[in-house]
């Protein structure tokens, strides 16, 4: 299957508008923002000073940056994890936005602080995402 965009007519009136994904086969909605999905595993008897570090610096510098706080999660089943999603206008800009946040003296100032007594994250995942045209969220 092929990239690309569909529109499906009945009788002449456009009855869906999307975007084929060729890898899942999913329908994209044409109109999504960029989602990004990251996973961070916190340092041994870290996590406490990751969210403070989050709730104190980062929420408000990735919206100086362009980035839109979309939520914030702990796992029911793991100590050691924080999991967040942003929203950026497009991928470019979320490529944008990061180099903006990492060349924050802010930022850098706040990361800097928060490892005195050593580094918080041990490993970060992240992922980059679309709305299907049937999600609520886009």
């Amino acid at each position: 299957m092929q990239s690309g965009i569909y529109i499906a007519a009945l009788t002449g009136t456009v009855i869906a508008v999307g975007v084929i994904n060729a890898q899942s086969g999913l329908s994209m909605a044409h109109d999504s923002r960029t989602f990004e999905l990251r996973t961070y595993t916190a340092e041994p008897g870290k996590l406490e000073a990751l969210h403070a570090r989050f709730r104190d610096h980062t929420t408000a510098l990735f919206e100086r940056h362009g980035m839109t706080n979309v939520g914030y999660f702990v796992p029911t089943d793991r100590t050691d994890t924080l999991i967040y999603i942003l929203a950026h206008e497009s991928r470019q800009a979320a490529e944008r936005s990061w180099q903006g946040f990492g060349n924050d003296s802010d930022w850098q100032d706040a990361a800097e602080a928060s490892r005195v007594n050593g580094r918080l994250v041990a490993n970060v995942d992240s992922v980059f995402m679309s709305a299907t045209d049937y999600s609520h969220l886009k």
